[in-house]
C-alpha cells in the first residue's frame, strides 16, 4: 500500500465482513445515508443488513460491533428491537444509552485497533444540555475491553477480530484473513457438535 490513508477502504471492510458472515449468517455489511440501521430480512431483501451511517468507515466497524454482540432473536428485529434517542437526551436518557453502549464500543476499541487505527469514544448527545464525562464513559468503555481481552471476544466478534489482525497486521490477502475468521467459527460449531 502506497498511502497511509489507502490502508483503510470500506471496500476492504465490505467484503472481510461479507466474506466471513454471508454464507453462514446471510448478513452483509452496507453504506447507508444519515443513521445506522440494522435491518433483518426480508421478501424483498433476503438478507440482512449492518448499515453504517455515510460510509465512515469508524461508523461501519460500531455497527459491526453492535451485530457481533446481538442474539439470534435480537438478529431477527429491525434495530435488533432497542431504542434510539437521538441527540438531545437528559441526564437519565445519557446514562442509559451510555450503559447500553459501554460493551459495543470496548469491541469497537478492539476492532480499530487491529486495523491499526485510533479509536475515539462517542458519548453521542451533542445537542443536549446534559454535562457528559467523555473521561469516565471511556474509561468504562476500556475496562470493558480488557475483561474481553481476558475472558474472550464473542464468537462472531472473535472471528472477525481475527480476520481484520490477519488482514491489517499480518498483511494477509483478504481472502486470507477471511479463511482465517472462518477458522473460528467452523471450530465453534465443530465444538458445539461434539
Amino acid at each position: 500500500m502506497t498511502h497511509e490513508h489507502d490502508r483503510w477502504t470500506l471496500d476492504d471492510i465490505t467484503a472481510l465482513f461479507d466474506g466471513l458472515f454471508m454464507p453462514s449468517y446471510q448478513t452483509r455489511l452496507v453504506r447507508g445515508d444519515d443513521e445506522p440501521l440494522y435491518r433483518p430480512a426480508s421478501q424483498a431483501v433476503p438478507y440482512h443488513q449492518v448499515i453504517f451511517a455515510r460510509g465512515f468507515y469508524a461508523s461501519a466497524l460500531h455497527e459491526i460491533s453492535h451485530w457481533c454482540i446481538a442474539g439470534a432473536k435480537r438478529r431477527e428485529m429491525e434495530d435488533y428491537g432497542y431504542w434510539y434517542l437521538p441527540d438531545g437526551r437528559n441526564s437519565e436518557q445519557q446514562q442509559a444509552f451510555e450503559q447500553a453502549e459501554i460493551a459495543p464500543q470496548a469491541l469497537e476499541s478492539l476492532f480499530t485497533q487491529a486495523c491499526g487505527r485510533v479509536f475515539h469514544v462517542s458519548v453521542d448527545n451533542l445537542g443536549g444540555d446534559v454535562e457528559v464525562d467523555r473521561e469516565a464513559f471511556a474509561a468504562r468503555v476500556l475496562a470493558r475491553a480488557q475483561r474481553y481481552q481476558r475472558e474472550g471476544l464473542p464468537l462472531r466478534a472473535s472471528a472477525f477480530h481475527d480476520a481484520l489482525t490477519a488482514f491489517y497486521q499480518r498483511d494477509a490477502s483478504l481472502a486470507e484473513a477471511i479463511a482465517s475468521g472462518r477458522k473460528i467459527l467452523k471450530q465453534a460449531l465443530v465444538g458445539a457438535s461434539s
